[in-house]
């Protein structure tokens, strides 16, 4: 009853979280991954290719492209169709049409881990290794989305190969940024012009958008109020974790989720068995080191 009212009420104010509880139209597009992924950047992409004429920015990228993960249900409820929303939500079937992200687990936990800092998640002293083994079983503060392991399956299991579906390497697009977003457009329905889509690759530039963040972090969901000294907008690179990952932190990652990975498309640099994640660990994980920094 009490928690009812509370839900009705923080609709009503706009101070609740959309998120899985958004209300779905038939015609909504989404572009999902879980985070840390490139999401941000393919959101600066497409929104710079469907409004060439207006210089996107962190100060309007939530008007243009949504984060039902950031915004309320009555913000979403106001976005005219049809909508293009971003989610880091594991499978849900009233997605019909889904651009799906997926990046390299090993890196993508070296991001999480320095975003973790940013907002104060955890201390800068807390240790990689514990980290990452909070990463693999599940212990971080965004548990309710999965772990990559259960977002990535989830989307795979239920959508691989069918029609209203992308999947997307975040990997295959920096390499190859403009064929890959070439394929996104004809995906969204966007004329793929090669003028444009050099247009939207320029303006989504990491540097750019580093620019940006400088200038508009305190006007942006996802970085107002966080710490400023720890950049949003991360390296941007491919296989950084393999000068930067410890061995110990690759192996478990590897030892998880081996066969996905693999399945995917990524090297493993072990041939260990797939081991089941230890989600009794005892360690303190990443939820209970929330601490003031020094």
């Amino acid at each position: 009853m009490i928690y009812g009212i509370k839900k009705i009420v923080s609709y009503a104010l706009g101070t609740d979280i959309a998120g899985r509880s958004l209300s779905v139209r038939p015609d909504d597009t989404f572009i999902v991954s879980y985070p840390r992924s490139g999401n941000t950047w393919i959101r600066f992409l497409v929104a710079n290719l469907l409004h060439p004429t207006e210089a996107v920015t962190f100060a309007n990228v939530e008007r243009l492209i949504p984060d039902a993960e950031a915004q309320s249900s009555r913000y979403l409820k106001r976005i005219p169709s049809p909508r293009l929303i971003k989610s880091h939500q594991y499978f849900d079937h009233r997605y019909a049409k889904v651009l799906y992200i997926v990046r390299d687990p090993r890196d993508v936990v070296l991001s999480y881990y320095d975003f973790s800092r940013k907002y104060r998640h955890i201390p800068d002293r807390y240790p990689l290794e514990s980290y990452v083994h909070d990463f693999v079983n599940g212990r971080l503060n965004s548990s309710g989305w999965g772990t990559w392991a259960e977002n990535v399956g989830t989307w795979l299991a239920a959508r691989r190969g069918r029609p209203g579906f992308h999947l997307l390497r975040y990997e295959d697009l920096k390499a190859n940024t403009e064929a890959e977003l070439a394929t996104v457009a004809r995906f969204l329905g966007i004329d793929p012009v090669p003028e444009r889509l050099r247009s939207a690759i320029q303006k989504s530039s990491a540097d750019r958008m580093r620019e940006l963040e400088r200038t508009q972090s305190g006007q942006w969901v996802a970085t107002r109020d966080k710490r400023p000294d720890i950049p949003f907008i991360g390296p941007a690179v491919n296989g950084e974790w393999k000068s930067k990952l410890p061995a110990t932190a690759t192996l478990e990652i590897e030892s998880a989720w081996g066969p996905l990975m693999s399945h995917v498309g990524y090297a493993l640099t072990t041939n260990v068995p797939p081991q089941k994640p230890n989600r009794d660990w005892p360690r303190k994980s990443a939820l209970e080191a929330i601490s003031p920094e020094p």
